[in-house]
């Protein structure tokens, strides 16, 4: 896989990525609230910036965007929906387009329902997949612009159709929260009860500022063979259903 992630802890509980093609050092940087860790990351790193992505237009995967875009000289790409309200915008993508950072390729897949021009990038040959707030390790991001059947066909039709070892690399380290409520749904779900106890040692350790977060207090990246698991959301026979869980996670 010569795919180089680099998992950078920005504001409170977010992941930003510094996404490396090993072979050429080409790089972009995907849901960016703060430019100073994303540029000390680049700097340790040797990447060369080619792109900022933003999943969404939410403050807190996009606010750095102008910054790191001045900074590196790179365009900044999302949905071509998002074009009035993303920071920085100037590259509009839509379902199915492609390109390239470095030798690797990713495609963009549209999934809205926590926002209407939500994005997913996935990486098919280095099997990863960057899900923004739609998917979570053990859960999905809050309904504010779109339905529960679009979060259905995102969740459970498109993202769900990936193969089983496509790493996740979501929005934010929600993975313990998600799973106490998955557990409230699923109690006799074993795989559930297991990462939940695996989750919870993961996080005994965290620090106090999740900017000083080490790899190994990280829950993410899950897989999509996880998730199918261990994801009450994506593990949702309907729509109707799914809503029904995601009114009960937002009472929570």
């Amino acid at each position: 896989m010569p795919l180089q992630i680099e998992r950078i802890p920005t504001f409170s509980d977010n992941y930003t990525y510094l996404v490396i093609c090993e072979d050429t050092r080409e790089a972009v940087i995907i849901d960016a609230p703060e430019a100073a860790p994303v540029i000390q990351k680049v700097e340790e790193t040797g990447a060369k910036v080619t792109g900022i992505l933003s999943t969404h237009h939410h403050l807190d995967h996009s606010a750095a965007n102008p910054e790191l875009a001045e900074h590196y000289g790179a365009p900044v790409y999302a949905h071509v929906s998002d074009a009035e309200r993303l920071p920085g915008f100037t590259h509009g993508l839509e379902e199915g387009d492609t390109f390239e950072v470095g030798r690797e390729t990713a495609r963009v897949l549209f999934i809205p329902s926590h926002t209407m021009g939500h994005v997913a990038y996935v990486f098919d040959a280095a099997k990863a997949a960057f899900t923004g707030d739609m998917l979570f390790a053990g859960g999905c991001g809050r309904l504010f612009e779109g339905n529960a059947a679009m979060m259905y066909e995102a969740l459970c039709q498109k993202l769900a159709a990936l193969p089983d070892d496509v790493r996740v690399f979501c929005g934010h380290e929600y993975t313990e929260s998600n799973l106490r409520f998955a557990v409230t749904v699923e109690p006799e779900n074993q795989a559930m009860w297991a990462k939940l106890e695996r989750v919870q040692k993961l996080r005994a350790g965290a620090a106090a500022d999740w900017h000083d977060a080490g790899t190994d207090e990280m829950t993410i990246p899950s897989t999509i063979g996880e998730e199918r698991e261990t994801n009450p959301f994506m593990r949702a026979d309907s729509a109707e259903e799914l809503g029904r869980i995601r009114t009960a996670k937002d009472h929570f």
